[in-house]
């Protein structure tokens, strides 16, 4: 949902641009702004399984758009058998905004096992991200975009709404890693 004009700034701009092509075609288009997939959270279920904890960048309790995979393939679908007069821009979201601490609480509910949230501290996110594998240019640049986020987070006051819960998605990925 962050896309934005600028330089650097991760998938943001990067998506922007995309965005900004799509609209110079004189094909009409549906563009989908979606919100934190929920599946970013997949690479997670290792280490709450194994420790108990859940790492994030975002503060415990900073409640995000979140949307699972399959309330995106819905509403694409939805979009691609549509009239012509639905093109445009679409923000969709879940049910409700989640934040880590929602995560965790998904994550513990669904293992059976308390899960601690571990904010990693912002002077410390560029470290994170390369330790991730991310190069030093994208590890600035996701820098800025996950500053971004949790600095002026810019979120539609309308959404399409998907159906899947966070406790859903999460109970489905821990049952298909079992």
């Amino acid at each position: 949902m962050g896309a934005q004009p600028g330089e650097r700034l991760g998938d943001f701009n990067v998506l922007y641009e995309f965005e900004q092509g799509l609209r110079r075609q004189p094909i009409p288009a549906s563009i989908i702004r979606a919100g934190y997939y929920m599946s970013n959270w997949d690479f997670a279920l290792d280490t709450v399984r194994e420790q108990g904890r859940l790492d994030t960048m975002h503060p415990a309790d900073f409640a995000i758009p979140m949307v699972a995979p399959e309330d995106l393939g819905t509403t694409a679908a939805r979009l691609l058998t549509a009239s012509r007069g639905e093109h445009g821009l679409h923000y969709v979201e879940g049910p409700q905004r989640y934040s880590a601490n929602d995560v965790a609480g998904a994550f513990a509910r669904a293992l059976r096992r308390p899960v601690e949230v571990a904010v990693t501290p912002r002077d410390q996110w560029q470290a994170t991200y390369r330790k991730m594998g991310f190069s030093e240019a994208a590890a600035a640049s996701y820098t800025r975009m996950t500053a971004i986020t949790v600095d002026t987070p810019e979120l539609p006051d309308h959404a399409e709404r998907g159906t899947v819960t966070l406790y859903e998605y999460i109970e489905a990925l821990v049952a298909r890693d079992s």
